[in-house]
């Protein structure tokens, strides 16, 4: 039987690469459309302050989508080259695994959050206009953390893009059409914004379940044999996705410095631009994401199949991609920052606050997609030490202190160490992929 997983090791690099990554795009960018639309009912439906709360506790979605993030890369990259090799076993063993660590840390994540909510939430960086805010909507989103992922990842690794993408939309439907509901008719405030993101992801992993336990007509199912933790699986998936959980918590940590190094000089109207900025970035880089996240299954198949010549291939061609687009995007964003940012708030300070900072910010993004790409190609071949270079050194060498050493300045500086760690993580990045490549380090 012909699979979806055998046209990854046979047809044509250029139009693969376009179909995967074109599906993942969408997936990401109509999640990215419910990132834009949360943030508009939030602050029209509760006020910029609550939107600013939300914001707040953005490090908490972060952090679970690290760990999310860390069992699906490494758990895909396992799948897509164990089926590229032949042993659809070894796939739906690591499959398993990745559904049972992941649970496990988000039931962790979710005694441990709301047993230490008040601590969180003053580490998070709340104060007395924001704190009850972020409160109500960090109540649900932890206790719903072990719906949180839908394992869109592994879904590709085996070629399915467009069942990858239907997880996706799906949940973003659900979002879009409960987010109103909960907040203008129901009158739940951001409670309602965090209960409709659960319940979205909550169809996304019921989706998921089905798709990995009950379809027929795939190269595996997972079995109950195959939820028994492997240690030599588990350490492979851990040391792959590593890369990826330790990004996300940098991540995390400089949403967290930004936060109060804005809080200090610049106050909630501050915040506020942010969280607008910040849900900009989140839709314009998508497609920079859908690039890097397409570029995996195929890479990492045409590795297990040992075919350097097209995996060689696929990193050319995405790396051209995420630069055209950026180069494209961030023009168009500063072209427009000021009509962008009105969308979500009237306020004349914050308007003007939040037109300077898109600006400043969008600099970055023409070279933004660059430093994820070149990690998503090492983790998809098994490299985690590459990857380790470029999603974590660039993060505690570059952005972070980049933070730090300009965001007591004041807001416009810290514009300017967020624009500038983007520059230099991907010119960090490209030295990493050419050094690498030169020693050998490939498929």
């Amino acid at each position: 039987m012909t699979h979806a997983a055998d046209q990854l090791g046979t047809r044509p690099v250029g139009r693969l690469l376009w179909h995967t990554s074109s599906q993942t795009t969408f997936s990401v960018g109509v999640y990215g459309i419910y990132a834009l639309t949360n943030a508009w009912f939030v602050a029209r439906g509760v006020g910029p302050t609550a939107m600013a709360a939300v914001n707040l506790v953005a490090p908490v979605l972060l952090g679970l989508g690290a760990v999310a993030t860390t069992v699906g890369v490494g758990g895909a990259s396992l799948v897509s080259r164990s089926l590229g090799a032949g042993d659809p076993a070894r796939a739906a063993r690591a499959a398993g695994n990745a559904f049972v660590l992941f649970w496990a840390a988000a039931i962790t994540t979710s005694v441990l959050g709301l047993a230490f909510l008040g601590p969180l939430l003053t580490l998070l960086g709340t104060t007395g206009a924001t704190r009850q805010y972020a409160h109500d909507y960090a109540v649900v989103i932890l206790a719903g953390a072990i719906f949180a992922t839908g394992f869109s990842s592994l879904i590709r690794a085996e070629g399915r893009m467009a069942y990858s993408t239907m997880v996706w939309v799906v949940a973003v439907v659900v979002q879009i059409v409960l987010d109103p509901l909960f907040i203008f008719v129901l009158d739940l405030g951001v409670t309602g914004a965090a209960l409709g993101t659960v319940c979205g992801q909550a169809v996304s992993a019921a989706m998921s379940l089905w798709f990995f336990f009950l379809r027929r007509r795939r190269p595996y199912r997972i079995r109950w044999a195959d939820l028994r933790p492997h240690p030599p699986t588990i350490g492979a998936l851990l040391g792959i996705g590593a890369p990826s959980f330790l990004a996300g918590i940098g991540a995390t940590l400089l949403t967290v410095l930004v936060n109060l190094a804005l809080a200090r000089t610049g106050g909630a109207l501050v915040l506020a631009a942010f969280a607008v900025c910040a849900r900009i970035q989140t839709f314009v880089t998508m497609p920079q994401t859908g690039i890097s996240q397409g570029l995996q299954p195929v890479v990492g198949y045409n590795a297990g199949a040992r075919l350097p010549d097209r995996v060689a291939r696929a990193r050319t061609l995405s790396l051209r991609a995420t630069v055209l687009y950026g180069i494209g995007a961030a023009a168009l964003v500063i072209a427009f920052a000021e009509p962008l940012v009105r969308v979500f708030v009237d306020d004349a300070a914050t308007v003007r606050a939040g037109t300077e900072a898109l600006r400043i910010i969008a600099a970055g993004l023409a070279v933004a997609g660059i430093a994820p790409l070149v990690s998503a190609y090492f983790q998809a071949l098994g490299q985690a030490r590459p990857s380790y270079l470029v999603s974590i050194g660039t993060l505690v060498a570059i952005k972070i202190p980049l933070v730090l050493a300009l965001g007591h300045v004041g807001p416009t500086a810290t514009w300017v160490a967020l624009a500038g760690g983007d520059v230099a993580a991907a010119l960090a990045a490209l030295v990493v992929l050419r050094l690498a490549t030169r020693r050998g380090v490939r498929a």
